[in-house]
């Protein structure tokens, strides 16, 4: 578990991961409503070159936005699918495989379709207001992208 105690640790953790972000990468993000998915989301964009000028916003209702940065993006939204039959019109496992990082809110149960191998970070909000995330990896790229996230650690005197 990785503790998010201000809006600024959260950006820290985005800056983490952003460096290690390789063309084809997979992000979900879950957590409840409120949780910080799409502020995470837009920090990472921030990180990886998305303009302050462009606005990063929630794609709940459009479903994918796209964004050219040091590695092309695409944030998605999927809270909205009734199922997996919606998931393919939108092109997001294509667009990964032509090297696009899909950052989707809300795609851990469409994580295999997606094309697997996907980092879940899990942000969480206690009832007293502590955040916090939590890594998954979901196989061996992924693995990379979950140490990433780790705090450094001051070394040893």
């Amino acid at each position: 578990m990785i503790p998010l105690p201000s809006r600024r640790a959260t950006v820290h953790l985005a800056e983490l991961l952003a460096p290690a972000l390789q063309p084809g990468d997979l992000v979900v993000l879950e957590g409840g409503l409120g949780a910080g998915k799409t502020f995470f989301a837009r920090a990472l964009c921030r990180a990886l070159g998305v303009p302050a000028a462009i606005p990063v916003t929630s794609p709940t209702f459009t479903l994918v936005h796209e964004y050219d940065a040091r590695l092309p993006l695409r944030h998605a939204d999927l809270y909205r699918l009734r199922g997996l039959e919606e998931l393919g019109p939108l092109g997001l496992r294509e667009q990964r495989a032509d090297g696009a990082v899909l950052i989707v809110e809300w795609g851990t149960p469409y994580l295999d379709a997606l094309g697997g191998d996907g980092l879940v970070l899990a942000l969480e909000v206690t009832p007293e207001g502590e955040r916090s995330a939590r890594p998954r990896a979901t196989g061996a790229r992924s693995a990379a992208l979950a140490l990433a996230c780790a705090p450094t650690r001051p070394s040893a005197p």
